[in-house]
C-alpha cells in the first residue's frame, strides 16, 4: 500500500526510519478501512519481540534505534543464525549478521536467497532497497594489511547504514610518511575510524592530525606482548589526543555503527534514520 503524499512528507521531515514507515502504512491502511483490523493486529503481534525459543527476536529495535537488530553469528550453530535471519529479514529491508563463517553463510543462503556474503569482514548482509543517495563523510584508516578484515566489518557496517566510505590501508606508525601523504583526506573526513593492532599507536595520531571524532578499534594482530589486543586496547584507551573514543577488540562492527550514527548526525532530517539504508555493501 502506499504511503499518502502527507505522510511522506511527515516522514521526511521528521526523519522516520523505514520500518516506521512500515508502520504507519499500516496504520493508514487501517484508518482508510484496506488492511482490516484483524489482520493489522496478527502483524503487531510480533513487533515487540517474536519468540524462537533459542532466541528473541526484537523487531521494534528499528523503531527505538533507527536499524534492525544484528545477527552476532559467532557461537551460533547455522540452523540457529538461519533462523534468525530468516525471520529478522522477512520484518526488515535491511539486515546484517556479523561474525559469520562461510558454513553459516551457505545455510542461510538456503533459506534467505537474496542473502550475500562478504567474505573479508564475514558478514551476511539482507538488502531489499533502491539505492538512495549514500552520505559521505566516514573514513575507515587501516595500521597494517593485517587489520583489514576488521576494518571490512566496520566499511560494511557504515554502508549498510547509508554510508559512503572511504578507506585508507596499511598507513601504520612504522611508515609516518604513507600517513601524512594522505593529511588532505584525513582532515576532509567527518568522523575517522582507525582500525589498529600490534602497540595501538596510529588513532592517537591520527587524533592529532584532525578536527573530527576518532573512533579507535583496537584489533588482536600482533606478537605475544600484544596480549591478544590488549596492548593495543590499553594505548587507545590512554591516547592524550583529544577527540578519540574506543570500542573493543576487533569490534569492527561497533566501530563503524558509532561512525553511522555521528555522520548522520546534523546532516538532512531525510537522511537522518539509518533504518532506510543507504548504498548496499
Amino acid at each position: 500500500m502506499e504511503v499518502p503524499w502527507r505522510d511522506r512528507n511527515l516522514a521526511g521531515n521528521r526523519g522516520i526510519s523505514m520500518d516506521e514507515l512500515r508502520l504507519r502504512e499500516l496504520l493508514v491502511g487501517v484508518r482508510e478501512g484496506a488492511v482490516p483490523v484483524t489482520a493489522a493486529l496478527d502483524r503487531l503481534k510480533v513487533l515487540p519481540f517474536e519468540d524462537l525459543g533459542f532466541a528473541r527476536l526484537d523487531h521494534h529495535r528499528a523503531l527505538r534505534n533507527g536499524f534492525p537488530e544484528v545477527v552476532f553469528c559467532q557461537g551460533k550453530r547455522p540452523e540457529q543464525v538461519t533462523a534468525i535471519v530468516e525471520r529478522l529479514a522477512a520484518r526488515s529491508h535491511v539486515e546484517l549478521g556479523t561474525g559469520a563463517s562461510a558454513e553459516c553463510y551457505a545455510a542461510v543462503k538456503e533459506r534467505v536467497p537474496d542473502s550475500t556474503y562478504r567474505e573479508l569482514a564475514q558478514v551476511v548482509v539482507v538488502y531489499r532497497r533502491s539505492k538512495p543517495e549514500a552520505r559521505e563523510g566516514i573514513l575507515v584508516v587501516t595500521a597494517g594489511t593485517a587489520d583489514v578484515p576488521v576494518a571490512e566489518e566496520a566499511v560494511a557496517t557504515a554502508e549498510l547504514m547509508g554510508n559512503q566510505v572511504e578507506q585508507l590501508c596499511d598507513v601504520g606508525v612504522a611508515g609516518l610518511h604513507r600517513l601524512l601523504d594522505c593529511l588532505e583526506t584525513l582532515q576532509r573526513a567527518r568522523v575517522i575510524v582507525v582500525v589498529a593492532g600490534m602497540e595501538g599507536a596510529l588513532p592517537g595520531v591520527v587524533g592529532g592530525l584532525v578536527s573530527a571524532p576518532v573512533i579507535a578499534v583496537p584489533t588482536s594482530i600482533g606478537y605475544g606482548a600484544s596480549f591478544g589486543g590488549i596492548a593495543a586496547l590499553l594505548s587507545a584507551l590512554n591516547s592524550c589526543a583529544s577527540g578519540v573514543a574506543t570500542v573493543n577488540i576487533d569490534n569492527g562492527f561497533g566501530g563503524g555503527f558509532m561512525a553511522g550514527l555521528i555522520n548522520r548526525l546534523g546532516g538532512p532530517a531525510a537522511n537522518r534514520a539509518c533504518g532506510s539504508g543507504g548504498e548496499p555493501p
